[in-house]
C-alpha cells in the first residue's frame, strides 16, 4: 500500500561519521555538570538535504540524537550506564521549527536534562545559529536494563550521584506527555484509522 524502499547509504555513513566525530570530541572535552547546557557544533551537509534544499525535518531528530550521546559522555552519565547494563531510548518528541538551516550554514544543538518523573527523564534540545533559536526538541526518554525492565529513577540518581528529585517536569511538559502517550506494548494496539 504505497510503501517504497531503497537504501540510503550515504545517510548512515553520514550519521556514524558524525557519531564518530562527536565521541571524539566529547573524549576530550571538560567533564560538564548533568544539568549544565552542552553545545555541539555542526553544519548541515548535502546529504541533510530535502527537495528543498534545506535540512530535512527528519534529519534534525538524527543529529538531536548525536549531540544527545554527546551530552551523555560529556556529563559522564554514558559511562554509568554502560557500567550498569543500562541504556537510553526515546520514547516520545516533539519538534517546532522555526527557521530553516540550508547547505554549508553551521549551527549549534545546545542541550540539556530537563526534568525526571519517576519513569522518565525530560530533554531539550535547542537547534541554534548565530544566536537565535531556529527549531526547537522536546523528548521524554527512559532508561532500560539490558536484562529487561526499566531503571527506576532511584537507581538513576543513586549511580549518577545528583539528586533528580528538585528538577520536576513543567506543567505544560506534563500535559504534552500525557496527550502523546500510547498504550503500553502489552496491550494489543491495532493500527486503525477513524473517518
Amino acid at each position: 500500500m504505497g510503501e517504497t524502499w531503497w537504501p540510503d547509504y550515504s545517510v548512515a555513513v553520514n550519521l556514524i561519521w558524525r557519531t564518530l566525530t562527536h565521541l571524539l570530541v566529547a573524549s576530550r572535552a571538560k567533564r560538564v555538570d548533568v544539568f549544565d547546557v552542552v553545545r555541539s557544533r555542526f553544519r548541515v551537509l548535502p546529504t541533510d538535504l530535502d527537495v528543498n534544499r534545506h535540512m530535512n525535518n527528519g534529519r534534525y531528530l538524527s543529529i538531536a540524537d548525536v549531540a544527545r550521546f554527546e551530552m551523555l559522555m560529556r556529563t559522564g552519565v554514558w559511562k554509568v550506564l554502560m557500567s550498569n547494563g543500562w541504556y537510553p531510548v526515546v520514547q516520545s518528541s516533539t519538534i517546532t521549527h522555526r527557521l530553516s538551516l540550508t547547505p554549508w550554514q553551521r549551527f549549534t544543538i545546545e542541550s540539556r536534562i530537563m526534568a525526571f518523573d519517576e519513569k522518565s527523564v525530560y530533554l531539550e534540545h535547542r537547534f541554534v545559529v548565530k544566536g537565535q533559536l531556529a527549531a526547537r526538541l522536546v523528548l521524554r526518554g527512559r532508561f532500560l536494563k539490558r536484562s529487561g525492565g526499566t531503571v527506576p529513577l532511584a537507581e538513576i540518581s543513586k549511580a549518577v550521584g545528583v539528586d533528580v528529585s528538585d528538577r520536576s517536569v513543567p506543567e505544560w511538559v506534563q500535559r504534552w506527555a500525557a496527550d502523546v502517550t500510547l498504550p503500553s506494548t502489552r496491550q494489543p494496539t491495532p493500527s486503525v484509522w477513524e473517518d
